[in-house]
């Protein structure tokens, strides 16, 4: 078995629930679907995001958001190792998926919880015809329309172990440093949005 098929192996043998020697089943994970999209980006149609990434991703929506601070500096997140895509790796601050027929602000917010147990104010789309595909080292592939948020914060960092291994605030310009100089330490979209958020840096 290759390091792509025990991913995702383990992510879709993942429930919420124990057995105990075979007396009772494991209840199932609540399933989290994503949207999936023609090429012109028109809906069509669902599928789990348990197994929606792979070797042959289809194209679905998504979203990334940067989140600052009150002093203008930009939360950077690295990616827990249990991730499918890019485990491990310096990041924005937080991605992810709108629901069928949710409103994408209200999926940003929803996952800013989630994710960080934060709450955003300020909330803006800052790239909304951002898109990429990315293969990572170990061939799952990412395949996104992918609208990029901008938002602050005052709360406090508290972030899922299952989805962020470290967290800092940065210097803007520091960041754009330091993903020019070495950019394969960062996610693929990462280093694709912040020359579009950033051109005269």
């Amino acid at each position: 078995m290759n390091v792509v098929e025990e991913r995702l192996r383990h992510t879709q043998g993942q429930t919420d629930g124990q057995t105990d020697g075979g007396t009772h089943l494991a209840t199932p994970a609540p399933v989290e679907l994503v949207v999936l999209l023609s090429e012109d980006g028109t809906p069509t149609g669902t599928a789990d995001k348990a197994f929606v990434h792979g070797l042959d991703t289809r194209l679905h929506l998504a979203f990334s958001c940067h989140v600052f601070d009150e002093d203008g500096r930009i939360l950077v997140t690295r990616r827990a190792l249990s991730k499918k895509a890019w485990p491990g790796v310096w990041t924005n601050s937080f991605c992810g998926h709108p629901g069928p027929d949710e409103a994408m602000t209200d999926a940003v917010t929803r996952r800013a919880e989630h994710e960080l147990g934060i709450e955003i104010d300020a909330l803006s789309v800052a790239l909304p015809d951002f898109r990429y595909r990315a293969v990572d080292a170990a061939g799952i592939v990412e395949n996104e329309i992918c609208p990029v948020f901008t938002a602050t914060t005052s709360s406090h960092i508290n972030p899922r172990a299952d989805e962020v291994m470290e967290w800092r605030w940065a210097d803007r310009a520091e960041l754009i440093t330091a993903v020019t100089a070495t950019p394969w330490a960062f996610s693929p979209w990462l280093t694709l949005q912040l020359p579009l958020l950033y051109p005269s840096s």
